[in-house]
């Protein structure tokens, strides 16, 4: 399982988000960013902007 906290990524938020692996982590992460912090389609799939948020994904537990 693999989990990223929402404040690793900057936010002043309190969410985290788990999966099964990076990718379903970023998919919901997106998708999070998109209908909490008012993020574009285009800034949640910006190349940096993704690298910068799969490299706070951890391993949960």
């Amino acid at each position: 399982m693999k989990q990223l906290n929402c404040r690793d990524v900057g936010f002043d938020c309190d969410g985290v988000v788990e999966g099964e692996t990076a990718y379903d982590v970023l998919t919901q992460a997106a998708q999070h960013a998109q209908e909490v912090h008012g993020l574009s389609e285009e800034q949640v799939t910006d190349p940096g902007f993704a690298s910068q948020v799969e490299a706070q994904i951890r391993d949960a537990g």
